[in-house]
């Protein structure tokens, strides 16, 4: 009876496991912000040079006009590149990028994807990303380090000129900085849309557990 009563006892004391760590979340959640910031400002800059037959609508830009938008979007910028630069070394130096996103094969991703398209896609283990979202997330680490330095071309091209070049150029930069806004916010939409569908991860990226 007592050996029952100290299991239970222990199952009870038993902490919830760490699915995201600290450092993850408070990065997480800063990145999140600093994106959404510098996508609605750069909408907002967009408008006022566009590269296509469309514009964006003024309720969904920040900054109100060019000068305005252009303060919110170097703001949000070294913001970014903060905290992205943390999260980058942190992630690296202990091991996680190592640990999360590899391997990634072609033949894991193929079956994972079909698996998520037929709604079969397991979730009990919120420890371990399955193909597509090990491609996803790395992907997008890839994505945010090409639009930081385009970035960082289409605003100094001069004392930046080397860098500007490795671009083909200020016309080109501009639109390999548009295209990665543009996968940024279909990244967005999947996630957003994977956090409705998977509840407990959202849990996870908020306390941890």
């Amino acid at each position: 009876m007592s050996s029952l009563a100290a299991a239970e006892d222990h199952q009870i004391t038993v902490p919830a496991k760490v699915i995201q760590p600290a450092w993850v979340r408070v990065m997480h959640w800063i990145n999140a912000l600093a994106m959404i910031l510098m996508i609605m400002s750069g909408w907002q800059i967009y408008n006022a040079s566009p590269l296509f037959d469309f514009r964006f609508a003024k309720a969904i830009t920040l900054g109100g006009w060019l000068g305005g938008a252009l303060l919110w979007h170097f703001a949000a910028m070294w913001l970014l590149m903060i905290n992205g630069l943390a999260y980058l070394i942190t992630g690296l130096a202990a091991g996680r990028f190592r640990k999360k996103l590899l391997p990634i094969t072609p033949a894991g991703v193929l079956s994972d994807l079909k698996a998520a398209l037929t709604f079969k896609l397991a979730h009990d283990d919120l420890t371990v990303y399955n193909s597509v979202q090990k491609l996803l997330y790395a992907g997008i680490i890839i994505v945010g380090v090409v639009i930081v330095l385009s970035g960082l071309s289409i605003w100094k091209p001069v004392q930046l000129q080397y860098l500007t070049a490795l671009f083909g150029g200020y016309d080109i930069a501009r639109y390999v900085h548009f295209i990665c806004m543009s996968l940024i916010c279909l990244f967005l939409i999947v996630h957003v849309a994977l956090a409705v569908l998977v509840p407990k991860s959202l849990r996870a990226m908020i306390i941890g557990r």
